[in-house]
């Protein structure tokens, strides 16, 4: 099993109507004098997925600063305040005003450096450009957002929304629960043929507990896998990558994960293009990785962020 360098502690903030699941490595924040360094989690993933770029970190690095890793609502231990009820549809403008309402909680008006990947990563960079003052340098994973869409596509969506809300409803799209804990691991290494089993084995003990029926369950709820009723307007992300003040770094992996996803509808070019949006970016690329680029690569993962952040 992976043993931790850096262990962290956790606590429970009342965000919105969640009790928010919020970890913490390095010193407490009433004692550093370092800019906080925030990390959010990507789809389907976890505060606690963090783990081996922070141990990564180097000491010199880590000394005085305080890193802080919520979980995003519905996934991994933030639950809503009220046992027993869940949500059956997940927003874009939730998450950002889950981070405004969790920076005002923990840091009030300091400036932090933000780390998203994924899913965290597109967030990140709305919120730095709604917010910029709140970002002092911000570091996107792999946050390529998603193909532009076109109004006409509208009314399928709607329906397709709706029809997705009724299967919820039914049980059709229940998260599977896998036997032990070893099963879960072995999800995960299927999903990621980099990973090995011992870091494997940590991730699974993080990102599932076991249910009533004594099965491991994903801390994820199936409403994350409702299709958005919301179109992703490209020429409203553009305008808000326009406003980021805050310097950017877009780490990439070497495997193309958009040529996966999206085939022809989306590529690296055409991500790349939307970059230039933003008045301070700059790309780097981790070899030897996917998607999963801070499991895959977390030390040299943590040299470029430690560069980019001093």
């Amino acid at each position: 099993m992976y043993k931790e360098k850096r262990s962290f502690r956790s606590e429970f903030a009342p965000i919105r109507g969640l009790n928010y699941h919020v970890q913490f490595w390095g010193e407490p924040l009433a004692r550093t004098v370092l800019p906080p360094l925030v990390l959010v989690h990507g789809w389907m993933d976890v505060a606690a997925s963090y783990q081996f770029m922070v141990d990564a970190l180097s000491d010199a690095f880590a000394q005085g600063r305080t890193i802080i890793a919520p979980d995003w609502r519905g996934f991994g231990q933030t639950t809503l305040a009220r046992p027993g009820h869940q949500a059956d549809a997940y927003w874009a403008p939730d998450y950002l005003a889950d981070l405004d309402l969790l920076l005002d909680h923990y840091v009030g008006d300091t400036p932090v450096d933000l780390v998203g990947h994924s899913l965290g990563g597109n967030i990140a960079m709305l919120y730095a450009g709604v917010r910029p003052a709140r970002i002092r340098k911000l570091v996107n994973l792999e946050g390529f957002g998603l193909p532009a869409s076109q109004p006409s596509q509208a009314p399928g969506r709607y329906a397709k929304w709706m029809d997705e809300l009724k299967s919820l409803h039914r049980g059709e799209l229940a998260l599977k629960a896998y036997d032990d804990v070893d099963g879960v691991a072995r999800r995960l290494m299927k999903t990621n043929r980099r990973l090995s089993p011992e870091k494997a084995g940590w991730l699974a003990s993080h990102w599932a507990r076991p249910n009533a029926q004594g099965q491991w369950q994903i801390l994820g709820e199936p409403g994350h896998k409702i299709t958005s009723a919301q179109l992703y307007r490209l020429d409203e992300v553009q305008e808000i990558y326009r406003r980021i003040s805050a310097p950017v770094l877009a780490i990439e992996a070497s495997d193309d994960s958009l040529a996966l996803w999206w085939k022809d509808k989306y590529s690296l070019a055409e991500y790349h293009e939307r970059l230039k949006q933003v008045p301070n970016a700059t790309v780097a690329v981790v070899q030897d990785a996917g998607h999963m680029l801070h499991h895959d690569q977390p030390e040299a993962l943590a040299i470029l962020i430690e560069g980019f952040l001093t």
